[in-house]
């Protein structure tokens, strides 16, 4: 076939991963596309999981992650290592997706190359370069130079056309976290031993309502994470609720977790779950308490209400809509929000029925047709 375009994708994180496989499944099978992979390794075990589930094997696997490795240190080997690879590919397109470091730094080597960009989830602003830190820098850096940009919503597409990003390069396909949620959603009906070892939690938990939690930002680190810490303890004097918490593997965000949380008979800190994994807490869970940006994306596909434990998001469709609430870091105001969902069955029902902004499951094909076009 004539005309085939050759695209590498570059991702390196878990969140990356489950955004872009759908992305990098439907490249390979179009037969106007040469497909390539890069993977920076910037979360190493994370990444991996979600690349078994999906059976994605990386053309290249640049292995960058280091213990307490400062995001200079970071940004220069992710620069000249993507560099390396995009000298030796030569592609046609480079597609990053969201706000990671190997995100910005991948579409920063490509344009150093004048090789076009097609950025995934463009457009997400918070409005504040500190909040979320660094992510907002990072995708602001992409939004600045991509050619092509497939925004979510139309809340981002705006944002960017307040940047004065030409309007033909920008498109809104939805986001293509919930084509993947689809996607493993139907592979754990096909084969639901992929999603089994929660199974002693819920037997443990059973007659409990769950509340899912994840917890990792930077701008987080210190008071935010003690405030956190001390609204699940309090929460956990339930003795109708459980957590079920899989602590991200930073240290900042493991040594107050496990001093603060630890042995609590409602509490379960838990390893990081595989995606299939967490996709079963999603289900089983009441609510999620998160500061998580996918999570927000992910959770009211399935119904379930979202407290976001920032002060801002880059994602206020959903604060808009009714699916999440911002409740910062406060552990007053965490369970004052999180017992009124779990005490008002209105205020419950408000947000789990309200309307998931984020797409529709077909975010991949409309990226795909757009690319081909160009």
């Amino acid at each position: 076939m004539t005309n085939v375009r050759k695209v590498l994708t570059v991702f390196g994180t878990r969140p990356e991963a489950i955004k872009l496989f759908p992305l990098v499944h439907a490249l390979a099978a179009d037969e106007r596309f040469e497909s390539r992979t890069c993977v920076s390794g910037q979360h190493r075990g994370m990444l991996d999981q979600v690349l078994e589930i999906a059976g994605i094997v990386p053309g290249h696997d640049l292995d960058l992650m280091q213990p307490d490795q400062t995001l200079d240190a970071l940004t220069a080997n992710l620069l000249t290592g993507i560099g390396r690879v995009l000298d030796a590919e030569r592609p046609d397109w480079v597609v990053v997706q969201g706000d990671t470091a190997t995100a910005m730094a991948g579409a920063l080597a490509a344009y150093y190359r004048k090789i076009p960009v097609a950025h995934v989830e463009a457009g997400l602003r918070s409005g504040n370069i500190h909040h979320p830190w660094p992510e907002e820098v990072n995708r602001k850096i992409v939004g600045a130079f991509a050619a092509l940009h497939f925004a979510p919503t139309e809340t981002a597409a705006e944002a960017l056309r307040r940047e004065n990003v030409a309007p033909e390069t920008i498109h809104v396909t939805g986001n293509t976290v919930i084509d993947a949620l689809h996607w493993v959603t139907a592979k754990i009906e096909r084969e639901p031993a992929l999603a089994a070892g929660l199974a002693d939690l819920e037997r443990r938990f059973a007659g409990k309502r769950i509340i899912g939690m994840t917890s990792h930002r930077r701008e987080n680190f210190g008071d935010g994470m003690e405030g956190i810490a001390s609204a699940v303890r309090r929460l956990a004097e339930r003795d109708d609720v459980a957590v079920i918490f899989p602590v991200h593997l930073n240290p900042n965000v493991r040594a107050v977790m496990n001093e603060r949380l630890a042995g609590l008979d409602n509490v379960a800190l838990i390893e990081p779950l595989d995606y299939p994994h967490f996709a079963r807490l999603l289900a089983i869970s009441t609510l999620m308490l998160t500061d998580s940006g996918g999570v927000q994306e992910e959770a009211p596909a399935l119904g379930k209400p979202v407290l976001v434990m920032r002060e801002t998001t880059e994602r206020p469709e959903g604060i808009a809509a009714g699916t999440a609430r911002l409740v910062g870091t406060d552990a007053d105001r965490i369970v004052a929000e999180a017992n009124r969902l779990l005490d008002d069955p209105h205020a419950y029902e408000a947000m789990a029925k309200a309307h998931n902004p984020f797409g529709d499951g077909r975010a991949t094909a409309r990226i795909v047709d757009l690319m081909a076009a160009r």
